[in-house]
């Protein structure tokens, strides 16, 4: 599968915006877009002026690499969310939220999304008493979501529990430290979602 291989700080510096792609970096004063908070390039400096439909690509670009998806994938979550009842914006928000990756990330076993990725497809984690190694899983609600046994000692994820305070957990979720067990209490409503996401801008993009 194609992904992008290439520095995850220019990806922010692009969007204009912190997207937490290098975990605890992103806290620090080593953030890139809090040192240089221009578009990289020769020209990033520049003046440059922005169609409406510039503003809508960037914001569906934006939200794509906050959760790391290509873009057949992320045009097929906004296929499926339109379908569905209720605001179609809402719903792709809620899809890309209830992915396992997602859910593992937010619970604090991972410091990054392509952390807690890499952590699911090496089976380091079960899904209601069963090995799940496929990052898009959708979760619902009562799914319990367990560290297994033999991963507990792994430093990565035992420090980046140690942050998960100074992180917060969604208010959809519940972890419990010392069972290494994580519940999704309800599914995620749209104040869960605290990233500055403008998703009607998408919806326009794509019913052009």
């Amino acid at each position: 599968m194609a992904r992008y291989t290439g520095p995850s700080c220019r990806l922010c510096r692009r969007e204009g915006s912190e997207l937490f792609l290098k975990g605890e970096r992103c806290y620090t004063d080593k953030c890139a877009i809090k040192r240089r908070s221009y578009p990289p390039g020769q020209h990033g400096q520049g003046r440059i002026k922005v169609s409406d439909y510039g503003v809508q690509l960037r914001e569906k670009q934006k939200v794509r690499r906050i959760y790391g998806i290509l873009e057949n994938q992320f045009r097929g979550y906004f296929e499926t969310a339109d379908r569905m009842k209720g605001v179609t914006g809402e719903n792709l928000l809620f899809l890309l939220e209830r992915r396992l990756d997602n859910v593992v990330y937010r619970l604090g076993f991972a410091t990054s999304r392509d952390e807690a990725r890499q952590l699911v497809r090496h089976s380091h984690f079960t899904l209601n008493g069963r090995k799940a190694n496929i990052p898009s899983i959708q979760v619902k609600a009562g799914d319990v979501i367990q560290l297994r046994e033999k991963s507990r000692k792994i430093t990565v994820i035992n420090e980046s529990l140690e942050g998960v305070v100074r992180r917060g957990i969604p208010q959809w979720l519940e972890l419990d430290k010392d069972a290494f067990k994580g519940t999704i209490k309800a599914l995620p409503v749209r104040e869960d979602i605290t990233m500055p996401i403008q998703e009607q801008l998408i919806v326009e993009l794509y019913s052009k």
